[in-house]
């Protein structure tokens, strides 16, 4: 399994572990992720959630080899278990820490921000991936990207699909804190740690309160994004950024 879930002392320890591909996701695991952050929502031993990963990236997006040949059941599908995973995670009542490292791409980076802290190795580089395969971002991105930066900013990031180092990340406020490669999983499992030990009920109510900041809400946004996304992944143009990934090449674009 390209997941693994550990209960340890009070802390749930979710981990991406598909280091071989950049731990980007398949479709088995979303729907993995989505199951295990239910489960640590669910059980009252869990106090604090740590989401980190094996090998050197923190998750490089989707799985691009699985894509460039949707159907509207498909992408509607797809769509489906990537918005079940980040609502489950977004909704734990319970401190969440991300821990990242070397790429924290596409939906990789939307999960990080649904979190409530990030920790990250300064190896970590984010990036909007998605207009350079010919399609609208999805798991939230805009959603919470908008909450952090406001709408200028947002949409930056998301139509330039420009990358960002840990630092830049940290000025803009994406980043708690960003520490040497070789500190990063003994840190955050340090913090982790730290949230286990607090009010945990107390935090959740806070968690809630930080919710009614923002409209829409997050399963409101997510509806609409369906829409969007999976009519994005019937276009020429997401077929032919999907075909330059594999050629090594720029895609040329037609806005179709």
């Amino acid at each position: 399994m390209s997941v693994r879930y550990e209960l340890s002392d009070g802390l749930a320890i979710i981990t991406l572990d598909r280091p071989e591909k950049l731990n980007a996701l398949t479709v088995e695991m979303r729907e993995a992720l989505g199951t295990n952050f239910e489960r640590a929502a669910r059980d009252n031993a869990v106090r604090a959630v740590l989401l980190n990963s094996s090998g050197s990236a923190f998750c490089a997006s989707g799985d691009v080899s699985k894509m460039g040949d949707f159907d509207p059941t498909s992408a509607r599908e797809l769509l489906r278990l990537a918005h079940r995973m980040v609502r489950n995670l977004a909704n734990i009542e319970k401190p969440v820490v991300a821990s990242v490292r070397g790429a924290v791409a596409g939906i990789g980076w939307s999960m990080a921000m649904a979190c409530d802290a990030v920790l990250a190795s300064e190896t970590a580089r984010f990036t909007q991936v998605f207009r350079h395969v010919g399609v609208s971002p999805d798991g939230g991105a805009i959603y919470f990207l908008t909450q952090h930066l406001g709408l200028l900013k947002a949409k930056e990031l998301t139509m330039s699909g420009r990358r960002i180092d840990a630092q830049e990340a940290q000025a803009l406020g994406l980043v708690n804190r960003v520490l040497p490669d070789a500190e990063l999983d003994a840190q955050a499992l340090a913090y982790a740690r730290e949230l286990a030990s607090g009010p945990t009920f107390s935090y959740g109510t806070a968690k809630k309160l930080f919710k009614q900041m923002y409209q829409p809400t997050l399963e409101a946004y997510l509806d609409a994004e369906l829409w969007a996304q999976s009519t994005n992944l019937m276009t020429e143009d997401h077929r032919e950024g999907v075909q330059a990934f594999f050629d090594k090449r720029k895609p040329v674009f037609k806005g179709r």
